[in-house]
């Protein structure tokens, strides 16, 4: 893997959910290819200290507060990007919530939650950054992030599966729109990865019996999503749109 192939220099990125597992993770790896990263999320004190570590790693990066669910605090944000770097044309649009119980035991709000978060949030922000995107005529890149559980179904995660589903029928939708605008949209599916999410799940007994009976018999390790995710990314992947790319070890 080089940085010619992954290159994303003079690139301004936005990592939503990038407090935490995945969504910090793609800021680090952006920021290493030379993307300017605007990190988001609501927990503000996190965002400050990854955008504190790029810096100190060399890369460019900027905290702004934002709740996917809610339109204004979306455009604020985009807003505040460009007033910094300009307009975004590379979206990690990563953010979710899970809530794992059996499909009796899920209320309403429960639902709400998952489904707001994970479909309208990412509906909200990618829409927010084709808007802006298509009359500054900038060829852009966003990627979505979906499941492994968006292309099959397991116990007990009824709603994330419905979510992560729907956003990759979304993701579809919005590639054929966009295409020929020079604007792809991708999903990326990763599997069973320890995050702060589910880590106390997988360090059950239960979990790790889990783990074992899934054909890699182990959990990824997040630098496996990075080619991958850059893949998507990058104009490493310039004719790569609208697909589900599954990353989870068959």
């Amino acid at each position: 893997m080089t940085k010619s192939l992954f290159d994303v220099s003079g690139k301004v990125a936005l990592v939503t959910g990038a407090s935490s597992g995945f969504g910090a993770h793609f800021a680090n790896i952006l920021a290493r290819y030379g993307a300017r990263v605007v990190v988001a999320a609501r927990r503000e004190d996190r965002l400050e200290a990854l955008a504190g570590t790029i810096a100190a790693n060399g890369g460019e990066a900027f905290a702004v507060p934002l709740d996917v669910t809610d339109a204004d605090s979306v455009a604020a944000a985009f807003d505040a990007a460009e007033r910094a770097d300009g307009v975004v044309d590379l979206l990690a649009n990563n953010a979710g919530v899970a809530d794992t119980k059996m499909a009796v035991d899920i209320d309403e709000e429960s639902w709400e939650r998952v489904l707001d978060t994970n479909l309208k949030g990412v509906w909200l922000v990618a829409r927010e950054a084709g808007a802006r995107m298509l009359p500054a005529g900038k060829p852009g890149s966003i990627d979505n992030t979906a499941s492994i559980l968006g292309l099959r179904v397991a116990l007990a995660v009824s709603s994330y599966s419905a979510s992560k589903a729907a956003v990759i029928q979304l993701t579809r939708s919005l590639a054929l729109e966009w295409s020929r605008k020079n604007i792809r949209v991708n999903a990326l599916c990763p599997g069973y990865f320890v995050t702060e999410l589910n880590a106390p799940y997988f360090a059950t007994e239960k979990g790790r019996r889990y783990l074992e009976r899934t054909p890699a018999q182990r959990s990824g390790d997040i630098q496996e999503l990075t080619a991958p995710f850059m893949l998507l990314a990058s104009d490493a992947g310039s004719f790569v749109n609208g697909v589900a790319l599954p990353v989870d070890g068959a």
